[in-house]
């Protein structure tokens, strides 16, 4: 009966260094996940601010070389 109790504590630790060492994980990978976002939001907004003059409208295109 001892020996059982010992295996289900030795076990019972395991599992919560597990469960935090999981947890730091998802912490961080959230954090990466927030800078991430905050960095497309920002590509997406400088692009909207550059797109428009960058792309000219069918009537202002010199047509292709080929034709």
């Amino acid at each position: 009966m001892e020996k059982r109790f010992e295996y289900l504590e030795t076990k019972l630790i395991y599992q919560e260094k597990t469960i935090e060492d999981l947890n730091d994980v998802v912490t961080k990978q959230q954090g990466q996940i927030d800078d991430l976002l905050k960095k497309l939001l920002a590509i997406e907004e400088h692009t909207k601010l550059i797109l428009p003059s960058i792309i000219r409208s069918r009537d202002e295109e010199s047509p292709p070389p080929h034709y």
